[in-house]
This record gives structure tokens, C-alpha cells and sequence, in this order.
């Protein structure tokens, strides 16, 4: 199988963006030359960050039809087919996510496709669900008790399964350092190709935090209304929007 062929079958959900990027990484002679395997990375990594700003585009869509559905006062049938779209909107991303963690799990883990901002709050490549929480019960009144026991239901359980994932990220990542650092290095190649077999359970850490974030919001939009579910959407996505934001005025501020 050519590297070509290998890198369609891998990147199958972005298959339309492959086409027009695949002249330029594969025509690239440096690139083909010095490491294939180099270059298959990075257009991972270009491939996703292309569709994340396509999301980000449809994501303002979203928002303002979240907007004009509760300033109009639509009935809950209307409104529910918005939620539910802005859900399958979320959706997406964590699909494009999947694939993109295959081609290069470190560009997601690290936060490379987010802003400076949203980097400092990122969680295994992506928003901590129990802190999204707290961020929402506080605006999200009037609440009834058992949306209040739902919601913190939600969040008891969000903390449990990131201090999980968290410590097992730590054992990976000690697990890593005692490979690399451990004994006298009798078969270089041996000991590198342990420490990448271990590097590639990164991707199930990854995949798996996406998981608890989707049905995070899956959870949400159970639990609320639907206009307090349009309401909880809308604050999420201007929020990260005022994140974004932050990043370009901290990026365009005066230096001395």
C-alpha cells in the first residue's frame, strides 16, 4: 500500500479536505524525502485544524440561531429542533476528533489547534466537564430540586471519571519515563519501540475524555429544559468565543 493510499484510508471523515491538501504535502520534496511518516503528522494536524475552523465558522451559525430562538419566544417543539441541532453540531467535532487523534494524538493532547487562552484550561485535549459544570449551575436559575440533584449528580460523576482518566495518565506517563530512563540501553531500537507502544495508548486517554465531555452535554440537555438547554449551549459557546477573544487582544497588546 502506497503512503498515499495509507493516509486516505486513515483519514476516511476527511477525505473531501485530504483532496485539496494532498498535493501539497505529497509534491513537497523535502517532505518526501526526509520523512513520510513526518509529513503524514502534519497533514493530520492541517487537515483537522481546516475542519476546526469550518466549525468554528457553522458554531457562530449555531449560536445565533440559539439566540434569535429565545429572543423570539419560539414554542419548546421549535426550539428543541435548534437544541438538538446545536448538539449534533457538537457532535461533529468530537467525530473530526477521533480521526485526528489517529494521525497525531499530540496535536490534540497539547492544545496546538486551541488559543493561548483556552490552552490554560485545557483537560486531555479538550474542556474538564466537571468545570464546565460549575461554570453553569450559577446563571442557570430558577432550577428545581431535582435538576439541582441532577445537575450535581453530574458533576460528582464528571470528577470521578477525570480523576480516573488523570491517574492513569500519570501511570502511562511514569510508566514512560521509567522505559526511557531505566537500565543501560543494551537494544536502542527494542527500548524505543516499547516507549511507542506505550505512547499510542494516548489516543484511548483522549478518546475516552471526549466520551465524558460529549455525554456531558448529551446529560445537560437531558436534565434542563429546553430553554434552559439553549440558555446552557449559548453560555458555552460565548464563552470560548470570549476565550478566543482574550488570546487576539493579549496577542495585539502593547509591548515594551
Amino acid at each position: 500500500m502506497s503512503f498515499s493510499t495509507f493516509s486516505k484510508t486513515r483519514h476516511a471523515p476527511f477525505r473531501t479536505a485530504y483532496s485539496n491538501w494532498e498535493s501539497i504535502y505529497m509534491h513537497t520534496d523535502t517532505c518526501v524525502i526526509s520523512s513520510p511518516l513526518s509529513c503524514f503528522f502534519d497533514l493530520g494536524a492541517a487537515i483537522f485544524d481546516m475542519e476546526y475552523s469550518r466549525w468554528l465558522e457553522d458554531d457562530q451559525r449555531h449560536m445565533s440561531e440559539l439566540r434569535t430562538g429565545l429572543n423570539a419566544h419560539l414554542s419548546d417543539s421549535d426550539l428543541r429542533i435548534i437544541v438538538d441541532s446545536y448538539i449534533s453540531h457538537y457532535d461533529e467535532i468530537f467525530r473530526l476528533k477521533v480521526a485526528a487523534a489517529k494521525a497525531d494524538v499530540f496535536h490534540l493532547i497539547t492544545g496546538m489547534w486551541t488559543t493561548p487562552a483556552e490552552r490554560c484550561f485545557l483537560w486531555m485535549g479538550g474542556f474538564r466537564p466537571s468545570d464546565l459544570i460549575k461554570m453553569l449551575i450559577s446563571q442557570l436559575d430558577p432550577l428545581t430540586e431535582q435538576q439541582v440533584m441532577g445537575i450535581y449528580s453530574l458533576q460528582h460523576s464528571s470528577q470521578q471519571a477525570e480523576e480516573a482518566l488523570t491517574q492513569g495518565l500519570e501511570q502511562l506517563q511514569q510508566s514512560l519515563t521509567d522505559t526511557i530512563a531505566g537500565g543501560p540501553v543494551i537494544d536502542g531500537m527494542q527500548q524505543m519501540a516499547v516507549a511507542l507502544g506505550k505512547l499510542a495508548n494516548l489516543e484511548g486517554f483522549v478518546r475516552q475524555a471526549d466520551n465524558l465531555r460529549q455525554q456531558t452535554l448529551q446529560q445537560l440537555s437531558r436534565i434542563l429544559t429546553v430553554r434552559q438547554a439553549a440558555r446552557c449551549f449559548l453560555m458555552i459557546g460565548e464563552y470560548y468565543g470570549r476565550l478566543r477573544a482574550l488570546s487576539s487582544l493579549w496577542a495585539s497588546r502593547p509591548r515594551e
